[in-house]
């Protein structure tokens, strides 16, 4: 079975999730490349659609993501990649997880503490 990159212009979605919790963690995309590259590391790597290049998840924070697992869905153009997340949190806001914000009636709020400073991180790149 091959992966359809052609549904979505090359690229395939990566939901993420941690291995052990099974909260998602983030959701990113992948090119062929990526996909390849995150096989053969180990390390989740992605496309960066607004900067049109590669990139490996924790090259800047070292909050990298192990890989425990890839599954596909049944059209084969999605991805689920259970891994281990080395680092106290995926999202560059300084977040456990890229889905701290809640809907409360029609409010988003965050619904969780930080767990990391990301200007320490990024020095205020993020």
């Amino acid at each position: 079975m091959n992966l359809d990159f052609q549904k979505s212009d090359g690229l395939i979605t990566a939901v993420i999730q941690d291995y052990v919790s099974g909260r998602v963690l983030m959701v990113g995309y992948m090119n062929e490349e990526a996909f390849r590259r995150t096989v053969e590391s180990g390390f989740a790597t992605f496309y960066s659609r607004s900067r049109k290049k590669l990139w490996l998840k924790g090259e800047s924070s070292g909050h990298r993501l192990v890989v425990k697992e890839i599954a596909t869905d049944c059209d084969a153009d999605a991805l689920l990649v259970k891994v281990e997340a080395l680092g106290p949190g995926v999202c560059h806001e300084g977040y456990q997880s890229c889905f701290f914000r809640k809907l409360d009636g029609s409010e988003w709020t965050i619904s969780e503490t930080r767990t990391y400073d990301p200007n320490a991180v990024y020095g205020g790149k993020s």
